[in-house]
């Protein structure tokens, strides 16, 4: 069969199965083995390891930064820095990122643990850098928050987060007092935005603008591959000639 096709000049047919198949064709059909793209695979150990190594990091200048405000800032009136631009104030808060909903902190404590949840999802297939980066600091932000309101009074869950930068006011009459881990928390999911709208994947694929199927390098076809012959289109210059004096 294979010499049969040969001699004509059509594409050879690789009946292969089993993990050696490639993405080969039988006459211009579909391929008989699904082709397996870079996000069937498991996560790249460099980037799961940047993603860890970038959330201590935060959890850890987080805890450092409400440690110093505490010691410091206690009964203390606001310290300005930068001509007015930045204070330095200490409060606490019950609530969400940048004091929001202050009367739910037993909620937000939940919908911390289930976004700690969807970052561990998140991460299968991870093989981007940048990637691995937006996604360590939502978790340290995450993670450092959560750490007030399971240890912090007044009590398990309902912690109030330590907060002590304001901006352009004393007392955050301009913008909410935060801190570390929301800062944190806001450039993470800023840059993830930016990734995905950019087209570059969690698996380190970057895909085309308006092509948002486009392969990637592990689907893409291989220089010196056979062309596939169709059956109604002449694979030569004598199967040309031997169709049209039939």
């Amino acid at each position: 069969m294979r010499d049969l096709q040969a001699a004509r000049g059509a594409a050879l047919v690789d009946f292969t199965v089993g993990p050696a198949a490639g993405p080969t064709a039988v006459w211009g059909g579909p391929p008989l083995i699904e082709p397996r793209t870079t996000a069937d695979g498991p996560p790249s150990r460099r980037a799961i390891s940047l993603l860890l190594a970038t959330g201590a990091l935060v959890l850890l200048a987080d805890a450092v930064t409400k440690q110093l405000a505490l010691a410091h800032l206690e009964q203390q009136p606001p310290v300005q820095l930068l001509g007015g631009a930045v204070y330095l104030t200490l409060t606490r808060n019950s609530g969400a990122a940048f004091s929001l909903g202050q009367d739910h902190t037993w909620i937000f404590t939940i919908i911390t643990v289930v976004v700690l949840g969807a970052l561990a999802f998140l991460a299968r297939g991870l093989r981007s850098v940048a990637w691995a980066v937006a996604l360590g600091l939502v978790l340290g932000g995450a993670a450092g928050n959560l750490a007030d309101r399971l240890f912090r009074a007044p009590g398990t869950f309902v912690g109030h987060v330590v907060d002590m930068v304001s901006l352009f006011d004393e007392r955050g009459a301009v913008w909410p007092v935060f801190n570390l881990a929301d800062s944190a928390l806001m450039i993470g999911v800023g840059t993830a935005v930016f990734l995905e709208l950019t087209g570059r994947q969690r698996d380190g694929r970057r895909l085309r603008p308006g092509h948002p199927t486009a392969p990637d390098a592990a689907t893409a076809p291989v220089a010196g591959d056979a062309p596939v012959a169709k059956p109604d289109q002449p694979t030569n210059d004598r199967d040309a000639a031997s169709g049209a004096t039939s």
